[in-house]
């Protein structure tokens, strides 16, 4: 007597799904070495497809880098955004917030080093320029609106940030001495 037959039917993944799966293996590839400096191929083999089939999806590593920094600076906007919504429910300086959640962010590495890589990369892919110059134009925008900040304290705020990054990105929470007691920012 043969046993009934126990196969299961495979499920295929969308196209929308791999991508989310190249975009996650992505960001942790380009987080790690880069955007110029991590062959397609290794994040294909990362998010379990073939590099033909990745290129299905982003047809140019353009496309795929733009689309991770899309992401990226998705996330950086929402967490300023719910930092705002949350301040305001609940009374609280908005500025204040976004600086504490802004805090908070950069100690998630990948996204630290994908705004990191993302700066720097934007020098020779003028489409990431266009799409970090984007990113900037939301976030001024929501400063501007949420807080009664002139446009120097604006200036000032961003400055802030930007220094947060550096600081974040190599390391200065560790370091001692004179130079890390003066630009200490978190």
């Amino acid at each position: 007597m043969i046993a009934p037959s126990t196969t299961t039917k495979r499920t295929l993944s969308t196209a929308e799904e791999r991508r989310e799966d190249v975009l996650e293996a992505a960001l942790d590839a380009f987080a790690e070495r880069g955007f110029l400096g991590t062959p397609t191929a290794e994040i294909a083999k990362a998010a379990g497809i073939s590099q033909a089939y990745l290129f299905r999806l982003f047809p140019t590593k353009l496309d795929l880098v733009t689309a991770v920094a899309q992401r990226a600076n998705d996330v950086l906007y929402a967490v300023m955004a719910g930092a705002v919504a949350r301040a305001k429910a609940a009374g609280d300086d908005p500025k204040m917030a976004m600086a504490e959640a802004y805090a908070e962010l950069l100690q998630d590495r990948r996204q630290l080093m994908v705004q990191v890589h993302q700066h720097a990369a934007a020098t020779s892919m003028p489409e990431l320029a266009a799409v970090s110059r984007a990113c900037f134009e939301r976030l001024v925008a929501l400063v501007e609106t949420e807080t009664d900040l002139d446009p120097e304290s604006v200036q000032r705020f961003f400055a802030h940030g930007m220094l947060m990054n550096v600081m974040a990105a190599i390391g200065a929470e560790d370091a001692h001495g004179h130079w890390a007691q003066v630009l200490r920012v978190c």
